[in-house]
C-alpha cells in the first residue's frame, strides 16, 4: 500500500470515515434495560400503550363528583383500581399517581379542602388536576427513531412504556497504543521529556464517541519493531478500533506507516486536509479499524472528531455527528487549501470568539471550548459570518 497521496478534504474525508462505519454496523442485540445504557437503538423506541395508560391524579387530594360538599365513599392509592363515583355529591381520597376513577367532574387539593367527618367541602381549581389517557404519547407512537444513543433518559422511558428489553447495538471496544520516547507517564516534564497528554485522555474522548478502552500499551518505543508488537497484541485484542498517538509523519522515528504496510493495512483516509491535525489517518488491518491520532494533544483531538467520531457513528448504526452553525463574533483567519477547524468559546452576546492558546500542541484553550468553527479552504471568517461548529461533547456525553 502507498501511504503518498492528495491529502482529503475534510468534509470528505469525514462523510468517508462515517460511511465505512455504515458499512459494518455492529449487529443488533436484545438487551435488558438494566444493561442497555451506553447502547444504540437499533428500532424506533414505540410506546406500547398510551401514555399514561389511565387517567391518573397529579396531586393528592380528593376526587369527587357535581357539589360540595361530598360524602368520602372510600380511597384509592397509587396501584389501585377505584369503584366509579356514581352519585352526585361523593368523594374518594386519592393519592398522587393513583388512577381516578370513572364519574369523577373535579380532583380538589387536599391542602385546599376541609373535611368533617366522613364529608369534605373545597373548590377545585380551573384547570385539571389529573393526567388524560395518551396526554404523554398515543399507543404506537414513535418516540425516538432507531439511531439515538441509548442514556438513562432513554431507560427510563422504555420502562415506562412497557419495555423488559430494548434491540440495541452494543457499544464498541478499542484498545490505545501512545507512541513516544520523550513521553513521561507521571511527574513534570523535564529534561527534554513532555508529559503524555494523550494516553489518559483518549480514552474519555472515545468512551463520549460510543466506545471504551479495554487494552492501553504505552509509551511505547520509537522502534518499527515495538510498534508491530504493540499493533499485533491491540488487533489481537479483539478490538473493533485501534487508537494510535503519534508517529503520523514520515520522518526518521514515525513508524507508523510502515508498520501498517508490514500488517498489509488499507487506507479508508490517508492525511486530511485540515489544520491543526495533519497529518491523520484511517485505516483497517483485517476486520479491525486504526486510527492514527497526531502526537500534538489538539492535533490529536481534530483527529478524533474528524474521523473516529464518524466512524464509531456508523458502526453503532447512528446519525453522522451533526454542526450547528454559529455567528462569528471576532475574525478567523483562512489556513489556505486545508479547513480551519479553529477553537472557539461563546461570548455572553450568544457569538462565537476563537480562544488564546490554541496551538496544535496546547491544551489550554481546548479545555475551555464549545467546540471548533469551520472555516473552509481558501475563505476567512469575519466578524458576523455564519459558520458550521463542530460541538465537543459534554461530560455526560451529549452535545450542546
Amino acid at each position: 500500500m502507498s501511504h503518498e497521496g492528495k491529502a482529503v478534504d475534510w468534509a470528505e474525508a469525514r462523510a468517508a470515515a462515517y460511511a465505512a462505519g455504515v458499512a459494518v454496523a455492529r449487529e443488533p442485540i436484545d438487551v435488558p434495560l438494566a444493561r442497555a445504557d451506553g447502547h444504540t437503538l437499533a428500532e424506533p423506541l414505540v410506546t406500547l400503550t398510551d401514555l399514561p395508560a389511565f387517567p391518573t391524579s397529579s396531586v393528592d387530594g380528593w376526587a369527587v363528583r357535581g357539589a360540595p360538599p361530598w360524602r368520602i365513599v372510600g380511597r384509592v392509592f397509587a396501584g389501585g383500581t377505584p369503584p366509579a363515583l356514581v352519585e352526585d355529591g361523593t368523594a374518594v381520597e386519592i393519592a398522587t399517581g393513583a388512577m381516578v376513577p370513572d364519574g369523577t367532574t373535579a380532583v380538589v387539593r387536599v391542602e385546599e379542602s376541609t373535611r368533617d367527618g366522613d364529608m369534605v367541602t373545597g373548590v377545585p381549581r380551573e384547570q385539571r388536576e389529573w393526567r388524560e389517557p395518551g396526554e404523554e404519547a398515543d399507543k404506537g407512537e414513535e418516540l425516538l427513531p432507531d439511531g439515538t444513543p441509548v442514556t438513562p433518559a432513554v431507560v427510563g422511558l422504555a420502562a415506562a412504556c412497557g419495555y423488559d428489553t430494548l434491540r440495541a447495538r452494543p457499544p464498541l471496544r478499542a484498545a490505545l497504543l501512545v507512541f513516544g520516547d520523550e513521553l513521561l507517564t507521571a511527574g513534570p516534564p523535564a529534561a527534554g521529556r513532555v508529559r503524555d497528554a494523550l494516553g489518559p485522555a483518549v480514552p474519555g474522548w472515545l468512551r463520549r464517541f460510543g466506545a471504551t478502552v479495554e487494552h492501553s500499551i504505552g509509551p511505547v518505543e520509537d522502534t518499527l519493531e515495538a510498534h508491530l508488537d504493540a499493533l499485533r497484541q491491540a488487533i489481537a485484542s479483539g478490538a473493533d478500533l485501534v487508537c494510535t498517538t503519534g508517529g503520523t509523519m514520515h520522518g526518521p522515528v514515525d513508524h507508523l506507516h510502515p508498520a501498517l504496510e508490514a500488517l498489509g493495512a488499507r487506507y479508508v483516509v490517508n492525511t486530511v486536509a485540515v489544520r491543526p491535525g495533519f497529518p491523520m489517518l484511517l485505516a483497517r488491518v483485517g476486520e479491525t479499524f486504526l486510527a492514527g491520532l497526531p502526537g500534538n494533544p489538539q492535533s490529536a483531538v481534530v483527529a478524533l472528531v474528524s474521523l473516529v467520531e464518524p466512524l464509531l457513528a456508523g458502526m453503532q448504526g447512528r446519525r453522522p455527528p451533526r454542526t450547528t452553525t454559529v455567528t462569528l463574533g471576532e475574525p478567523i483567519p483562512g489556513r489556505g487549501d486545508h479547513t480551519h477547524l479553529a477553537l472557539v468559546r461563546f461570548g455572553e452576546d450568544g457569538r462565537a470568539y476563537p480562544l488564546k492558546h490554541a496551538g496544535s500542541a496546547m491544551l489550554r484553550g481546548l479545555a475551555q471550548a464549545a467546540g471548533f468553527a469551520v472555516i473552509r479552504p481558501r475563505t476567512t471568517g469575519q466578524a458576523g459570518d455564519s459558520v458550521p461548529l463542530v460541538p465537543l461533547p459534554l461530560m455526560n456525553g451529549e452535545r450542546p
